[in-house]
């Protein structure tokens, strides 16, 4: 993808497209295209001391300048309280293919700029190509360097280092962590300072989200590159932690370009949306150390891996990819921590409990099986590993779990009580339960429906007895559609509870008919997709509420307390339109007519790719049009959701009909 100078004639307009690049441990680097860090989460090197997690930022950014017959321009953008460097007006082009590469242009001086991560190590390289013209010139480049948790923004007054001067680069040693941060060049002379500091680094991002938005970094000295006249040189800078390394820069960019085209063809399709995001879904399966596995980010710049986000992701990122290997070491993992019938919503790190506090995960995990089988057809894998697993799931949800999680006498599960949040909708602030969903909720029980009937058929193809889950799931279809079937709405109501049938229309319900065992008969479908359609649809997904209804909320942002109360409040979702499309072709029975409109709910993600965070798919949206995006720029079960919704029901490519 490929931008120019009409994409940043304005500093604002500048900084409205992001990139991403990540090394699979959760470490990942991050900026706007002119090259102005607008977020606490943007940095060179943001690394994580404890795989996936203990993200910290090292490296914030580097700033260039180029000097020439005693002129200096500065090639660098950066917003603080008081003004905003321009050096994005020299920049002529960005593209991302697929690294990062800005070009630009001083006169008769050309310097091209990349950025790649190296995969599976916290080290970044910076390569540099200076095309000079006729007069000899100096670029200078200089590091902004930190070392803070990444949630959290530094003052000069914490950034204490020792400092290890080297003719090529430097080694930093932070005042309270015993780790080394190294940065070294492979041309020209590193020229070392004591107590310089770049002062209040403005975000305007974080000034929108009502949070700290000033902060400082440390610069340890510069790096200073002559070229003579009509030469050509190239430069790479390498930074990381641990022992200081210098490598071949062009050598690292040729790799990982490599890496990724390998998953493309892994995945073998020809369709170039496809094919882009299968690249994208590759930056959220990452390796957790705590459990010597992969697993599942749910989303950049600030999430971390998180058991309800993994399952729903997993048929995307790892199925319709091909990558079974990752899919079963994701889901044999998850299984060693299921825990009176649970799966961890938050993992564990080392010497931690996990956190059980969700009552979808576990019944998104028995579907995530499913789809696997549906796949690979490893039925070995899953007997032996992971049916007992499944057993207990069903048992302690049938007999009774945690946060008050158990089958009612109807067949239905109920879940939770007015103190929680336990479904995906799970907002609050302070004692605010900004959406209470206890009692029976609507997609739940389209899982736990789902759940039974994947149990009778494991179970039967396994040589086990599965009638009791027959048995279970034919009495749950009955009570669900007796009890959720709202006649005057025409949709489904979205949760039962003492207070009564809650009657909001809410995107949950299109569970009901996306999964692969559907509640409701053909006329019931057609009429909730048709209500959802008209209701929730916002281009890049589906509002959580109607806007006819009074609690509804069309724009997040602001500070916490509005952004949360907005979160599942008429907020679109991004991932919700994969199951939407599903349930849409399921319920207009498959036509040619149907599968040509789902293109057309796709074509909207296609041109998305190039905004926000570009080649990844946004977290959530303004329910109000325009539809801006918001939250994470990139968010795991967007892209996966998409991309499943993409290849299955578009496409129509279903390897498990063959």
């Amino acid at each position: 993808m490929e931008f120019g100078k009409e994409s940043w004639r304005t500093y604002e307009q500048g900084i409205q497209r992001e990139w991403l690049l990540t090394n699979g441990m959760g470490s990942f680097a991050s900026s706007t295209v002119i090259g102005a860090n607008t977020r606490r989460y943007h940095g060179l090197l943001v690394a994580s001391l404890k795989p996936p997690v203990m993200r910290h930022l090292i490296i914030s950014k580097l700033d260039e300048s180029i000097t020439v017959e005693g002129n200096t321009y500065n090639l660098y953008t950066n917003e603080t309280l008081d003004y905003i460097s321009d050096g994005y007006k020299y920049l002529q082009r960005f593209s991302m293919n697929p690294v990062p590469t800005y070009l630009y242009n001083v006169g008769d001086i050309f310097i091209e700029k990349k950025v790649c991560m190296v995969y599976g190590k916290n080290q970044v390289v910076v390569v540099y190509r200076i095309t000079n013209g006729q007069t000899k010139c100096t670029l200078r480049i200089a590091p902004l360097v930190n070392f803070r948790d990444y949630h959290f923004n530094s003052s000069h007054h914490n950034l204490k280092f020792k400092q290890f001067n080297q003719d090529a680069g430097v080694i930093l040693k932070p005042e309270y962590y015993d780790i080394d941060i190294f940065i070294n060049s492979s041309r020209g002379l590193f020229i070392p300072k004591q107590n310089i500091y770049f002062y209040n680094m403005s975000y305007a991002i974080e000034r929108e989200r009502g949070l700290d938005a000033v902060e400082d970094h440390y610069i340890p000295g510069w790096f200073e590159i002559d070229v003579e006249p009509n030469q050509e040189q190239s430069i790479t800078i390498t930074a990381g932690l641990g022992e200081a390394q210098k490598v071949d820069g062009e050598a690292i960019i040729a790799a990982e370009a490599g890496r990724l085209h390998a998953l493309e063809k892994k995945a073998g399709f020809s369709d170039s949306f496809a094919a882009a995001l299968v690249r994208a879904s590759d930056a959220f399966i990452v390796y957790r150390r705590s459990t010597n596995s992969k697993t599942v980010i749910a989303g950049y710049p600030w999430f971390t891996d998180w058991g309800r986000d993994t399952m729903i992701a997993l048929p995307g990122l790892t199925l319709v990819t091909k990558r079974f290997d990752d899919a079963k070491d994701i889901l044999y993992t998850f299984s060693r921590y299921i825990k009176h019938g649970m799966v961890p919503n938050m993992f564990p790190d080392v010497g931690e409990e996990p956190g059980y506090n969700t009552v979808d995960g576990a019944l998104w995990y028995i579907y995530a099986v499913y789809k696997y089988l549906r796949y690979t057809g490893d039925y070995e894998f899953v007997k032996e590993n992971i049916y007992d697993k499944m057993e207990q799931i069903i048992h302690y949800y049938k007999s009774g779990t945690l946060y008050d999680i158990k089958m009612d006498q109807d067949g239905l599960i109920r879940a939770g009580n007015p103190s929680t949040q336990l479904t995906w909708m799970d907002a609050k602030v302070g004692d605010w339960i900004v959406t209470p969903r206890y009692g029976k909720a609507v997609e739940i029980n389209a899982l736990w429906y789902n759940a039974l009937n994947i149990m009778a058929q494991i179970s039967a193809r396994i040589g086990k007895d599965g009638s009791e889950y027959a048995q279970m799931a034919s009495k749950a279809k009955q009570s669900f559609v007796a009890e959720f079937w709202n006649e005057e709405k025409k949709c489904l109501f979205d949760v039962i509870n003492e207070k009564g049938k809650d009657d909001r229309i809410r995107p949950n319900q299109i569970l009901a008919i996306s999964l692969d065992f559907s509640l409701l008969d053909e006329e019931k479908a057609l009429q909730v997709v048709n209500v959802v359609l008209k209701q929730l649809y916002a281009t890049y997904g589906l509002r959580t509420l109607s806007p006819d209804h009074h609690e509804y909320r069309g724009v997040y942002k602001g500070d916490q307390w509005n952004r949360d109360g907005s979160y599942h409040q008429g907020t679109a979702w991004s991932w919700l339109m994969g199951h939407f499309i599903s349930a849409y072709r399921k319920s207009h029975k498959y036509s040619e007519e149907s599968r040509q409109r789902c293109l057309k709910f796709i074509y909207p993600f296609k041109d998305h790719l190039k905004d926000a965070c570009i080649g990844s798919i946004s977290e959530i949206f303004d329910g109000d049009l325009p539809n801006i995006p918001r939250g994470c720029f990139a968010q795991a079960w967007g892209v996966a959701e998409i991309l499943r919704a993409y290849v299955e029901d578009v496409l129509e490519i279903r390897p498990y009909e063959k």
